[in-house]
């Protein structure tokens, strides 16, 4: 009985363990190829805002996290830099700075959500049409399959 009850806790764990390790490696292996440098620097060259994503937010943490610069026109968002991977990245306008997810929660019925992000080596995604990205001040990366904090960053 208890080699029985060992082999049950073993491959349990061991399933629990190849999920967890599923979820981190699947978006990774499914993530689109980044923008080309040049694309980058072509967005950056026609951006009106720029801002900083770190690291070292309080809402970040060794699994979710951003770094670099993003920069916004009236017509796209760019990002050069890296995102910790994750699923289902959704990028979001948001009317004033937030730092933590709590802090996010608050403001997400007033934010505008820009699209889902599929590259953690930097992205460009198109402003939907009638976003006006004048309007709002701040950006934030949310994980839309855990409801989690990534990172974010004011850019007015």
């Amino acid at each position: 009985m208890k080699k029985i009850l060992l082999l049950i806790i073993s491959h349990a764990a061991m399933l629990a363990a190849g999920f967890a390790l599923g979820v981190y490696l699947l978006p990774i292996l499914t993530a689109q190829a980044a923008p080309e440098q040049a694309q980058l620097d072509a967005a950056a060259a026609a951006a009106s805002y720029r801002g900083t994503l770190r690291r070292d937010l309080p809402g970040s943490d060794a699994l979710h996290w951003g770094e670099g610069t993003v920069t916004l026109s009236a017509t796209q968002v760019a990002h050069s830099g890296r995102l910790a991977p994750g699923p289902a990245y959704r990028l979001y306008l948001t009317p004033r700075f937030v730092d933590t997810g709590d802090a996010f929660l608050q403001v997400k019925a007033q934010s505008v959500a820009v699209g889902f992000i599929k590259s953690f080596d930097g992205f460009i995604l198109p402003v939907p049409a009638g976003v006006d990205t004048a309007r709002y001040g701040s950006l934030v990366i949310w994980c839309e399959a855990f409801q989690r904090f990534i990172t974010s960053a004011s850019y007015r």
